[in-house]
């Protein structure tokens, strides 16, 4: 009996790279593949939707963005020592692909890879390669892209498959929209994993704003960072609007699936998530974002015409809740915009990711 052949997943620890990586996880045990995760603490808090049979290894990751000087000093002995771990477990159990998601974690297990001539990829969702994945993509055996056009290094070939989503988002691609109108609508502000603050400053005052006629038939589910949560929860109460506001939701797809608008950082996922699913969005780019990779992202729901950018510099309360009504006060505008998103959408990039992880496999036996 031959032994299953073994998928290593490395993810950096955001949802921007663990949500796709579920995905992977989930299609290629669903083929008869053993899959392992290497990931850092960060990242193995998004582990609790991978498939309980996905083997779950926790890396030290070694990043020169944090700490002081001696913890700089230290980050390439970290990560010299995390090579030749992830080497040594190789070498007991190889895999026949290794495939990086990006983020500082990957790094043992792609530089590893690429020592042993293991044959490996990476997946890059942003329209902009991120450190470690633009450190790697010229020893790499495949480059898969999330967005099109992707910035690639010269001599680099991408593939665009999309970015792939998990499957409670599949579940609910093209879900039937109720447009806007005199009847209960969801708003849906979800901030992403990092950099929220301005939009719980901005939103909740935002909707506020909006006449008593359309309050009275909103509800919101905003998600706010831990530290901000308790004054937005208190905000919307005092403004009698009917909210749910917690750190982290555990049912985006739902959510996403019952609102008539989405407000939202413009992250590989939550565009993939957007554009499968098919909602309205106001999209705002994280403008901490060393490579402006958010803008990229946000252009192909924008350019669709599904979405309406406001640049973190021109993010105001009116300026918002001029959109939010530009939305709401237009249900076939509104209709046309969730139509508009699901053109946009790649609900086969899982599989075009599938097949490119078999065929490299099988280049390599």
């Amino acid at each position: 009996m031959t032994k299953q052949p073994l998928l290593l997943i490395a993810a950096g620890g955001t949802g921007g790279h663990m949500f796709p990586a579920q995905a992977l996880a989930e299609a290629m045990l669903a083929r008869g593949w053993r899959v392992k995760l290497s990931t850092d603490a960060r990242g193995a808090r998004y582990t609790g939707g991978f498939p309980h049979t996905t083997e779950i290894e926790q890396v030290s990751s070694a990043t020169f963005a944090r700490g002081g000087v001696l913890a700089k000093i230290a980050v390439p002995f970290r990560i010299a020592a995390g090579i030749a771990a992830a080497k040594i477990k190789m070498l007991r159990d190889r895999p026949a692909v290794v495939v990086g998601f990006g983020g500082y974690p990957t790094i043992p297990a792609l530089a590893a890879a690429a020592i042993l001539r293991v044959p490996r990829m990476i997946h890059e969702q942003n329209g902009v390669l991120g450190r470690v994945n633009q450190l790697f993509a010229k020893r790499m055996d495949a480059v898969a892209c999330g967005t099109w056009p992707t910035e690639l290094p010269e001599g680099v070939e991408g593939t665009y498959v999309g970015n792939p989503v998990r499957n409670a988002v599949l579940e609910r691609a093209g879900a039937g929209y109720i447009a806007p109108g005199d009847y209960p609508m969801e708003i849906l502000v979800i901030g992403g994993s990092q950099g929220a603050r301005i939009l719980s400053d901005v939103i909740p005052p935002a909707i506020a704003s909006l006449s008593m006629d359309r309050l009275r038939n909103i509800r919101v589910s905003h998600q706010a960072r831990g530290e901000d949560e308790d004054r937005v929860r208190t905000f919307y109460a005092e403004n009698g609007i009917n909210a749910d506001v917690q750190p982290f939701f555990h049912d985006v797809p739902r959510r996403m699936s019952e609102a008539q608008l989405i407000i939202s950082r413009s992250g590989a996922s939550s565009v993939a998530d957007i554009s499968i699913i098919g909602r309205p969005s106001i999209l705002v780019p994280l403008a901490a974002a060393i490579r402006d990779e958010q803008t990229a992202n946000a252009r192909g729901l924008v350019d669709a015409g599904a979405a309406i950018l406001i640049p973190e510099s021109q993010l105001s309360v009116e300026n918002v809740a001029e959109q939010i009504n530009a939305v709401l006060d237009n249900p076939h505008g509104a209709l046309q915009m969730a139509n508009a998103a699901l053109t946009v959408g790649k609900p086969d990039a899982t599989e075009q990711l599938v097949y490119m992880v078999e065929t490299l496999a099988q280049k390599g036996t």
